[in-house]
């Protein structure tokens, strides 16, 4: 069984829908058995690509992903060639995630495309929504940092770690805190030092 596309046209709708819907159930208990087999593959083997195939999406070249990953369904997330992420990578994945090219996410990332109104008795129909989270290439987000629902990030830009980012990420900037706001733009430093006042050595 793969996951049905009026199930898909649900959760990648905006507006508000309920998550009480047997066949969206069935679905992602599939996905869910998916995702426990990858966690549980040793380095290495060659069973992980097949495994994320199925899983997620879209899966680019050389993409790795360090176990434990953790997603309410995977197909909703969708991985550029030459990403990274650290261990415990958390993606809320009922809305779209899209991932560019040559993106590094660190350790104990949060990527949640959904949330719940306010109102309480539409919580308790376990009504929610879901608005996409664009992440463009060659992005870096440091550890611990969390993304929500509708966020676009910018190419080039950096997350600093421990940031909650609640609005976009224009490209070429640096944000940092929380919530994450932009401290500044990439520019000239960054391309002689790597950190601080460490240069970086001629020829690179």
């Amino acid at each position: 069984m793969t996951v049905p596309q009026r199930v898909l046209d649900i959760m990648h709708s905006p507006g508000i829908y309920f998550c009480d819907d047997p066949e969206m159930d069935a679905a992602q208990k599939e996905q869910l058995n998916l995702l426990y087999d990858f966690n549980a593959t040793r380095p290495g083997d060659p069973k992980r690509r097949e495994i994320m195939e199925r899983l997620f999406g879209e899966v680019g070249e050389d993409v790795y992903l360090e176990p434990p990953v953790h997603a309410n369904w995977g197909i909703g997330t969708h991985f550029g060639s030459h990403t990274y992420a650290n261990f415990n990578l958390t993606l809320v994945d009922d809305g779209e995630i899209f991932i560019g090219d040559h993106t590094m996410i660190g350790p104990n990332v949060t990527l949640t495309t959904t949330g719940h109104p306010i109102r309480p008795d539409l919580r308790e129909r376990v009504a929610q929504f879901s608005e996409p989270i664009r992440i463009g290439r060659n992005v870096w987000i440091g550890a611990n940092v969390t993304v929500l629902p509708g966020v676009t990030i910018g190419d080039n830009a950096v997350v600093g770690a421990c940031s909650l980012v609640t609005r976009d990420v224009p490209a070429d900037c640096v944000a940092v805190g929380t919530p994450a706001r932009v401290v500044r733009e990439i520019d000239a430093h960054d391309r002689e030092y790597y950190w601080r006042d460490r240069r970086i050595p001629e020829g690179l």
